[in-house]
């Protein structure tokens, strides 16, 4: 066994004990991507993707890993820690020649897919030594099925991911809404993939939750300075879930960070399960901001896109499962019927999957619709608005919307504001709180008010409760 080799067997006890000392969480977070360089008599020199792992892992742990080392080779003395971040940059761009950001549409043979994976890697590196939260190799442009109601989001996730540095950014920030399962993620990885496989710039992925991490860990290791430059030398920065966003300094240093990006000319991306507008735990600033951009909703899925992105899974599953089939009825009663969001069309192939190599039974409708029966909900009540309830009151009561965002307290604006209140409440999840600012910035209680007033006249006047399910009608169509 040569020298090297023994290094790397010791190496790999070192990080197993190091694993011990620290916990599996913060060994994740901090040592996964350690690498040893070499082992030169006293000294050990490792090496690590980001200048911030380095200070924060020199200022933090230099002594326990030391300590670690020394467990296994006594004579060693001294850590060196170095960055091989430009290692990978250069790797990265020397393999950027020939691969084209999206491939053809059409599904591969195994090589062929065999060839895109081993074409992702560069991109997985270099993504990887910006310290960015885990990319799944699945969630690529190339499977992203684009439908009515994806089209302008997906439009606006391709032209990010195709600009070059120093182009004038177009939209920014870029925001995502949409409800689970729509496909916002896929879009936002998708974005990661392309950018650091064939752009020349820097894209880095992180979930909110991720960037929360991140930041606290900073401040515990005093190190935040390091990890606020790492941020804003970013290109392109992709926040997932941005509803998870929480603590007031972890949302100051956010609002810092993206306003330091735009206003340098850098990319931001984000995404999240509400508009911007409805993001209540976020600074009235935050929320300003991110409203400024372009605002993309994702809708749901219609059923011509459901039936697409069924055809694409199967296409996909036949890759491994050479014998696997599935009718084209029986596709097109899975795309009828589960109507809920893309992780259940997800699930109900997987069922088919399933029972077809598990009892070598073909897939026929009868199992199909045992398989999926609890994937097929009843069909949810449209999502209201508040800007929709002003809107429709206002039509309906003949007035402005301005009138019941309005200080006037004449009767014919009175009601109807009230009313508008009243319905906000029953048929929203908004606080009080969040209604109240939505008319013109009122208190809470001026809300509960306008709640209770309706709530009494309701019972006791037949008329107004007919005009008022009336209303509730008109908004849930």
């Amino acid at each position: 066994m040569s020298t090297k080799d023994k290094d790397q067997e010791g190496w790999q006890r070192v990080r197993q004990l190091l694993r011990v000392e620290v916990g599996e969480d913060v060994f994740s977070s901090w040592f996964a991507r350690m690498d040893l360089d070499t082992v030169d008599g006293e000294t050990v020199r490792m090496s690590v993707p980001t200048r911030f792992l380095k200070s924060w892992i020199n200022s933090h742990y230099t002594e326990r890993v030391l300590a670690c080392w020394r467990a296994e080779l006594p004579a060693v003395r001294r850590i060196e820690l170095v960055v091989r971040t430009a290692v990978l940059r250069n790797a990265t761009i020397k393999a950027k020649v020939a691969e084209p950001v999206e491939a053809p549409r059409e599904i591969k043979s195994g090589a062929e897919r065999g060839d895109t994976r081993g074409a992702m890697l560069p991109a997985q590196a270099a993504h990887e030594a910006l310290g960015g939260s885990p990319l799944d190799p699945r969630l690529t442009f190339d499977t992203f099925v684009v439908g009515r109601s994806n089209t302008l989001a997906h439009a606006a996730g391709k032209q990010v991911a195709l600009a070059r540095r120093g182009e004038a950014v177009m939209f920014n920030p870029v925001y995502i809404h949409a409800g689970v399962g729509l496909g916002k993620t896929h879009l936002l990885q998708s974005i990661a993939w392309a950018g650091n496989g064939v752009s020349d710039r820097r894209v880095l992925y992180l979930t909110a939750e991720k960037f929360m991490y991140g930041f606290v860990a900073a401040l515990k290791a005093q190190t935040a300075l390091a990890f606020k430059e790492a941020l804003r030398g970013i290109d392109v920065l992709v926040i997932d879930d941005l509803q998870f966003l929480q603590g007031k300094s972890t949302q100051v240093e956010f609002c810092h960070t993206l306003n330091a990006l735009i206003d340098a000319g850098r990319q931001v991306v984000i995404a999240a399960d509400r508009p911007p507008g409805d993001l209540e735990s976020l600074d009235d600033r935050v929320r300003s901001r991110l409203a400024g951009g372009l605002v993309v909703e994702i809708g749901a899925l219609e059923e011509e896109l459901r039936l697409e992105i069924l055809k694409s899974r199967v296409a996909s599953a036949r890759t491994h499962h050479s014998g696997f089939d599935v009718p084209q009825g029986v596709l097109a009663f899975i795309a009828k019927s589960v109507t809920h969001n893309g992780r259940d069309l997800d699930g109900a192939l997987n069922r088919l999957l399933a029972h077809n190599k598990l009892t070598g039974h073909p897939v026929t409708m009868d199992m199909a619709e045992r398989a999926v029966r609890d994937l097929i909900r009843p069909q949810e009540p449209k999502r209201v608005k508040i800007e929709d309830i002003q809107r429709v009151v206002a039509r309906q009561y003949n007035v402005s919307r301005a009138d019941l965002l309005s200080s006037r307290r004449t009767a014919n604006v009175v009601r109807p504001r009230q009313i508008a209140m009243y319905l906000a409440k029953t048929l929203t999840l908004r606080s009080l709180p969040e209604i109240g600012r939505r008319f013109g910035g009122r208190d809470h209680t001026t809300v509960l008010h306008a709640v209770r007033k309706i709530e009494g006249l309701v019972d006791n006047d037949n008329m107004l409760a007919e005009e008022i399910e009336l209303l509730k009608r008109l908004l849930q169509e």
